[in-house]
């Protein structure tokens, strides 16, 4: 089974922001990752860093047609995509509460995307040594430091590389 380590970061938050996807066969016990999808943005957010890495991590999976599972250490993204965003729809994507939905475009996207795929998605703790996590960690930090030497500006789309741009088309 491929597993998809997500992660994102923002450095400071929000600042300059990268994600990336490392996909290992199975469970990873070496360094036989490979970053399949990354990306960086300007004046970002790690939030929104972590949901586009999800949303990768989705768009590989469904494309790779074999079967997957998603390891991520958003538990925002977790919360939203499996609590809150079923609630939310159902309610005009408003709050019981008061107070608008933050990232309201890519909850929206990413749930879709979520629903139409229903991949299993699980959370892990972050930087405290597993594997996956550790690398993907490191290839979003390498996206964000690529990226802005490169001058990335959207907020999508560069850092990609034109196989991988096809995944936001």
């Amino acid at each position: 089974m491929n597993l998809y380590f997500t992660d994102g970061s923002a450095m400071p938050n929000p600042g300059d922001g990268g994600w990336a996807v490392v996909r290992f066969i199975d469970e990873p016990r070496t360094g036989e990752g490979v970053v399949v999808a990354s990306g960086a943005a300007e004046n970002t957010t790690n939030i929104r860093m972590e949901g586009y890495a999800l949303e990768a991590a989705i768009k590989v999976g469904m494309e790779s047609g074999e079967p997957y599972k998603i390891i991520t250490d958003s538990m925002f993204w977790c919360n939203v995509l499996m609590e809150w965003a079923p609630e939310w729809a159902a309610n005009d994507w408003k709050k019981k509460t008061k107070g608008k939905i933050q990232n309201l475009d890519l909850v929206q996207k990413l749930y879709a995307l979520y629903q139409e795929a229903k991949p299993t998605i699980e959370w892990t703790r972050g930087h405290v040594g597993t594997l996956g996590n550790e690398a993907v960690d490191e290839a979003a930090n390498i996206a964000r430091a690529e990226g802005v030497k490169n001058g990335a500006q959207d907020d999508r789309q560069d850092g990609l590389s034109d196989s991988q741009k096809r995944l936001f088309g």
